[in-house]
């Protein structure tokens, strides 16, 4: 009998869980996918890399709001229960308070699990995955990107200046700026052209116009009648280059092995500069990953305390509203807290708070329930 409620609970819990972050996990996907029309509307790139860039940010955004479903599925669900007089059934057949406590403790290192394979490989990978959609796309919507009488840089190097655009896709009056160098560039004028994207070669087509090659020493100018432009020798203005967060999680352990324990340690050919420059970033990163996992548990503790008071104590609702602000005050903590890890005492206060936290917080249930 007990092990069929036990099952029930955990069910409930497990339902309610991705119900609760898949739902708001999506939200805030569809509005994080409005922000992410840049790199169609500014940038130019295609429908696919949008879709994709889209959909690999979603392991991100599930890990990040685990810690408030996590909290809000526990705290919901024991209400449910003790609303709908379930929780009597435990009760009833012997099962004490610290046993249930202890069930739902026990099943958060679940939860603690999912997210450090979440913040350690899925999401690192996820997010380098994303930046790769950007290093292999075309600037397949540059056409889209060419406006009357605006200047556009969405490639680098490259700004193109356009007095007219007729509804064939014709240009009127074109003006381009190659900047070659810090010292040398290139500006041509041409007064028509036409975009030409295909599968073999990305070009403007530019009639009657003229080249202008400037550089310190002099300026040479020549004209043309017809001439082909290359765009497929330009990059986008997107960032490729893989931030911290979308590196693997075995590259930052490594380098905090070799800026604190062997300085001398080959870290490989890697895209992270490993100095005390990037210190700082690099202890803080493996803090998000390694260590802000660990206040699953004190979560999942603090708001299962909730069982102290039964709905017809007068200060169940008061005590239900204090411990919704004791958790979210511990989720704030740990969202927080790596920002001010610094070097590797501060990051060890940190490491060690959530798990003294739930000491503290364990011995005074064991002193509240001694009796329960």
């Amino acid at each position: 009998m007990k092990k069929i409620i036990f099952n029930k609970l955990i069910l409930d819990v497990t339902k309610f869980f991705l119900l609760s972050s898949l739902s708001l996990s999506l939200i805030i996907l569809v509005v994080q996918a409005v922000n992410f029309l840049d790199y169609v509307s500014e940038d130019g790139h295609g429908i696919y890399t949008y879709f994709g860039i889209t959909i690999l940010n979603f392991p991100k955004i599930f890990s990040r709001v685990m810690p408030f479903c996590v909290f809000i599925t526990i705290f919901y669900i024991i209400n449910k229960y003790e609303l709908k007089n379930e929780l009597l059934i435990f009760w009833n057949i012997g099962i004490k308070k610290i046993k249930f406590i202890n069930t739902l403790v026990f099943f958060s290192l679940f939860f603690l699990a999912l997210q450090l394979i979440l913040n350690v490989i899925i999401v690192p990978k996820s997010l380098d995955q994303a930046r790769e959609f950007v290093r292999n796309s075309n600037i397949d919507f540059f056409p889209n990107l060419i406006k009357e009488k605006k200047f556009i840089d969405a490639v680098e190097s490259l700004t193109i200046f356009v007095e007219e655009k007729k509804n064939n896709g014709e240009l009127i009056n074109i003006y381009l700026k190659d900047s070659l160098s810090e010292d040398q560039s290139q500006i041509i004028y041409a007064k028509k052209g036409k975009l030409i994207f295909n599968d073999k070669k990305n070009h403007i087509e530019l009639y009657d116009g003229n080249f202008i090659d400037v550089d310190k020493k002099k300026i040479t100018t020549f004209s043309f009648k017809k001439t082909e432009f290359d765009l497929s020798k330009y990059k986008t203005k997107t960032t490729v280059f893989p931030k911290i967060q979308e590196l693997d999680t075995k590259i930052i352990f490594l380098c905090l092995y070799k800026l604190n324990i062997d300085a001398d340690f080959n870290l490989g050919k890697t895209f992270l500069q490993c100095n005390n420059d990037t210190y700082g970033d690099v202890i803080e990163e493996a803090f998000k990953r390694g260590i802000k996992p660990l206040f699953i548990p004190l979560i999942v503790l603090i708001s299962s305390l909730v069982l102290l008071y039964n709905k017809d104590n007068y200060f169940y609702s008061k005590f239900q509203y204090f411990l919704f602000f004791v958790v979210l005050t511990i989720i704030i903590i740990s969202e927080v807290s790596s920002r001010y890890i610094h070097d590797i005492q501060s990051t060890l206060v940190f490491s060690f708070l959530p798990i003294i936290l739930f000491l503290l917080g364990y011995i005074f249930l064991i002193f509240k329930l001694r009796e329960k």
